[in-house]
């Protein structure tokens, strides 16, 4: 692992620093089979966030299905690699801090890769309390998450009873599969859960 000057992932010059020196183990570089799953099933587009969103591949894949996407990210360096990628679709990227970040439409869809685990475990009850506030009744939160016990990070690991206990009383789970393409740093730790917000 190449040596870094910046030691906290709180901060955007973490991030920028990993991107600019192209070290980016997270990056699976395509959208995975589960998304994939997800979106030929749902009947409709789905107003969609994409928090922390480093290259956003899934961007241009959930735009070209036409659904309306907003992808943001904290970090000038990953927006920058996430727009050189998007295409005609490089104007739905914002750099933004998930948590004062406003959507312009009601969201129907929160999907999460690889943010909850990117942040430091104290920061789950902020990140889960953001969520909630900005789905309403009878949206989703989908997406992979990491399953793990490990103390260092990122990523962040986080138990599978930690996870249920800290989204339960905000959302109902309606799937937990285990993923077949997973990139080596996630791969056997990682689960494709979806949940819906409660009333």
């Amino acid at each position: 692992m190449p040596e870094f000057d910046s030691r906290d992932p709180n901060t955007s010059a973490f991030w920028d620093e990993r991107f600019e020196r192209g070290f980016t183990p997270w990056d699976r570089g395509g959208v995975p089979e589960a998304l994939r799953g997800f979106v030929a099933r749902v009947d409709r587009p789905l107003s969609t966030l994409i928090p922390g969103c480093g290259a956003a591949y899934e961007l241009a894949y959930l735009s070209d299905a036409g659904w309306p996407v907003t992808a943001i990210d904290f970090s000038p360096a990953a927006v920058a690699a996430a727009r050189a990628v998007a295409g005609q679709w490089a104007d739905r990227i914002e750099q933004a801090d998930f948590f004062t970040w406003q959507p312009r439409r009601s969201l129907d869809f929160i999907y999460e890769r690889a943010f909850l685990c990117a942040l430091p475990p104290a920061m789950r009850p902020a990140v889960v309390e953001r969520w909630a506030a900005l789905l309403p009744p009878g949206a989703f939160l989908g997406g992979f998450f990491y399953i793990a016990d490990t103390e260092r990070g990122p990523p962040f690991g986080i138990g599978a009873a930690q996870l249920e206990a800290m989204l339960s009383p905000y959302f109902e789970r309606l799937e937990d599969m285990a993923v077949t393409d997973s990139i080596p740093v996630f791969d056997g730790f990682e689960r494709w859960q979806l949940w819906q917000r409660r009333s």
